[in-house]
């Protein structure tokens, strides 16, 4: 099997469209019916086979959801397999499965290991039941440290925590113990996301009804600052706005390549693909995705080509969202441009070192107006 490089080969996403219950805030496609489970493991084959060729070694597999452990073993296996033997993988190929605590156990994680999955990423959310019955959550506190014990069991699988904070409810307190608590198992990964209120969510539904609010910016800054700083003070790099790696060999090799441009493929319905300045994604539908992929046609919903232009823009909008920034050169170099970038470095929200351009703390705090400020649109 063919060496690759490890930030420039593509990535593969199966997207795992299956629940057992829908989280209120969640605005990924996903359904509670089990029914179709059979024919949408034989229609990912049948999309696989579409791109057989089309892609260089992968080095990443993410299966995500959705919620992939909600699949059997037998059901995942015979997933597993059929990418096998329709695609190439590098030999240190970083594969993850996104798990739900009350799904593993570690006779199921040793299975998952021995199916070639090194990367569980463990969606806890919380530990505290009554942020978890918040959330809508069907695991508990008890459940979500029960799975970091079962992970921490087999040594070489890597562990990625995902958790929410900045809710209603949540207290700085409450959310520096659940952090507290999640470091005693040395999670190589931590995924921090402030909780957003979707607009085609029920949370976004219980807003518009005044039912639930945002916290103010004011309160979602203190909590953003709050994780940020300790958790670099214990030993995590602040990679991107949302994501910590214990070790720079640690960070999320997958999702670096959205935030790259490096082509990926989505399989699965309601999946993304990006390759050659082309963005494509699938029917938000699993009943359609298989009918289409059953009668020979593409499951595809919808596609862009990107302009050079749009290319730039959204390497703007994506790098300064993480710790590297971006090339100096991709901006116009205009006057205007270098009298912005210099009152940016002035009032300490980006730093320019060695030809790069790249957010502080506080710029991560503006990172989505950043890249119109540093556009010379005249």
């Amino acid at each position: 099997m063919q060496q690759s490089n490890l930030t420039e080969s593509p990535g593969l996403y199966v997207h795992v469209p299956f629940c057992k219950t829908k989280c209120p805030y969640c605005d990924f496609y996903s359904t509670t019916s089990r029914s179709a489970v059979k024919e949408w493991l034989s229609a990912v084959q049948k999309e696989a086979l579409l791109y057989a060729k089309q892609f260089a070694d992968f080095n990443t597999l993410y299966l995500g959801g959705g919620t992939p452990t909600s699949l059997s073993d037998l059901e995942l296996t015979l997933l597993i397999e059929s990418l096998r033997k329709h695609f190439s993988f590098s030999r240190d190929t970083e594969v993850t499965l996104e798990a739900n605590p009350d799904d593993i156990t570690h006779q199921r994680l040793a299975y998952f290991h021995d199916l070639g999955i090194n990367r569980i990423s463990l969606g806890l959310q919380s530990l505290h039941d009554n942020e978890l019955k918040y959330l809508g959550r069907r695991n508990n506190a008890k459940q979500n440290q029960r799975a970091l014990q079962y992970v921490r069991s087999i040594p070489s699988l890597n562990l990625a925590v995902d958790l929410i904070y900045a809710f209603q409810g949540q207290t700085r307190t409450s959310w520096l113990k659940t952090l507290e608590t999640v470091l005693e198992f040395h999670p190589e990964h931590l995924s921090c996301y402030q909780l957003t209120l979707e607009e085609n969510t029920p949370f976004g539904r219980m807003e518009r009804e005044g039912q639930i609010r945002p916290l103010s910016e004011d309160e979602q800054s203190d909590f953003f600052l709050t994780t940020s700083e300790f958790l670099e003070a214990s030993g995590y790099i602040h990679y991107e706005i949302s994501n910590f790696a214990r070790s720079p060999e640690h960070l999320s090799r997958h999702n670096t390549k959205y935030w790259r441009h490096i082509p990926y493929l989505g399989l699965g319905p309601g999946a993304h693909s990006f390759q050659a300045g082309i963005r494509w994604w699938n029917l938000k539908s699993v009943e359609l995705y298989c009918q289409a992929l059953a009668g020979g046609q593409t499951p595809m919903a919808g596609s862009e080509s990107l302009s050079q232009e749009q290319l730039t823009l959204e390497s703007l909008y994506l790098g300064l969202r993480t710790k590297d920034g971006i090339s100096a050169r991709i901006l116009d170099g205009s006057h205007q441009v270098k009298h912005t970038l210099g009152q940016l470095q002035a009032a300490g929200l980006v730093e320019l070192t060695n030809g790069k351009v790249m957010p502080t703390l506080k710029g991560f705090l503006v990172a989505d107006s950043l890249p119109l400020m540093l556009l010379d649109l005249d």
